[in-house]
């Protein structure tokens, strides 16, 4: 392990587990998941890639990546998950911290930071992410990165709210709508993060060398509606949904709408 050490907090809270089973077990998890797959597979610079996965937890969508055919290497910072990665086919897997990464220069096709980005409360800090992550691709490659919009932290807290689980009160909630610093650690709900508006994750690509980006609402406006499962499982509505959000998701006005952000830099020399 390097210098750099993991909060406890998020130590602690990725060590439950959770991340097995978040984006197959409700409609809010798989709309993410499917939509991820959408946008990697339209991003990705070709078949059979060098692809890092950064922060890529138990592996979920390493183990997709492995399956098309890429040669995918999972790096992450909580020992116990990259055991669980490390058994999946077609995949290697080591601890490791996104601000210093254990790969050499120009190493990967592809890399992705589908987590760590949220996790690194100071701009400093997702600064340097973002070039070691530059450091670490190949020209004609690419770079993508998924942030967690601003209002996502809100709009979670307003439905927990109304359902009675969890007890943060609404001076708390617009807090953190306006700084972008949550911490529910205390309550089991979720960890130390950091929330994005779209404009700032480009500005940091962009302190990163890297201006130019493409960005992508992942789940959409409708991503925190309750009847996801019913809409998803629909014979209609589920490609229809789908179908809709190719359609709307480069709308600059509707990118701090969804929960999560994917935004992307062609590696150039």
């Amino acid at each position: 392990m390097n210098a750099w050490r993991l909060e406890l907090e998020i130590q602690e809270y990725y060590e439950q587990g959770g991340e097995r089973d978040r984006l197959t077990k409700s409609g809010r998890g798989r709309l993410e998941f499917a939509r991820m797959q959408d946008l990697l597979r339209r991003t990705l610079p070709g078949d059979g890639l060098d692809v890092l996965d950064v922060g890529g937890a138990t592996g979920i969508h390493s183990e997709w990546l492995a399956s098309d055919g890429h040669r995918v290497t999972l790096i992450d910072p909580v020992e116990s998950q990259v055991a669980v990665a490390a058994e999946l086919p077609g995949v290697t897997a080591r601890v490791g911290d996104v601000r210093d990464l254990p790969c050499d220069d120009d190493s990967f096709d592809a890399v992705l930071l589908m987590g760590p980005l949220y996790h690194l409360t100071e701009p400093d800090d997702r600064v340097r992410a973002l070039r070691e992550a530059r450091r670490a691709a190949r020209e004609g490659g690419v770079l993508a990165a998924v942030t967690i919009d601003r209002a996502a932290g809100w709009a979670d807290w307003l439905h927990m709210r109304f359902n009675g689980i969890t007890p943060i009160e609404s001076d708390e909630s617009l807090r953190a709508l306006k700084e972008g610093d949550i911490g529910y650690f205390d309550q089991g709900l979720f960890t130390t993060a950091y929330l994005h508006h779209p404009g700032e994750i480009a500005a940091e690509f962009a302190g990163a060398g890297m201006p130019e980006v493409r960005q992508y609402a992942v789940q959409g406006p409708a991503g925190l509606i309750s009847e996801l499962d019913d809409i998803l499982d629909h014979d209609e509505l589920g490609p229809h949904y789908l179908a809709a959000m190719r359609e709307i998701e480069c709308e600059p006005s509707l990118l701090g709408a969804s929960g999560h952000l994917l935004t992307v830099a062609d590696i150039v020399g």
